[in-house]
């Protein structure tokens, strides 16, 4: 298991196939495109066919769900506006993260996400 700052990732028990690694990773780099929907829909129509798959949907949805939290937060209170460009870099960043771990058949675990999908 590797940890830094940029989160945690550890290797699977069951190595996922070519076809859950390019979901798993799907999951992550289309919440440029769409941040909510995406890993959403990957998860509920994958999730009873791939743990792999499964397990990365929901990090990239919990983490998409955090950040959007965030963003409001930061919204509401006016110096937080000034902010925001802040978690888009964090965002950008961690998704890229996530995407080659998913892409190297690692679980990844982002390093500060709530986990409201359990």
């Amino acid at each position: 298991m590797q940890q830094d700052l940029l989160g945690t990732d550890e290797t699977p028990v069951i190595p996922p196939t070519s076809d859950e690694k390019t979901m798993a990773l799907l999951s992550h780099v289309l919440t440029f495109v769409f941040p909510l929907l995406a890993p959403l829909v990957i998860y509920l129509v994958k999730k009873d066919e791939s743990e792999f798959i499964k397990y990365h949907a929901r990090e990239s949805l919990n983490f998409q769900i955090t950040l959007i939290i965030i963003c409001f937060v930061l919204i509401i209170t006016i110096v937080g506006i000034l902010l925001l460009w802040i978690v888009g870099i964090i965002d950008v960043v961690l998704v890229i993260v996530a995407t080659l771990r998913a892409s190297e058949g690692k679980l990844y675990k982002y390093p500060f996400s709530i986990r409201l999908i359990k």
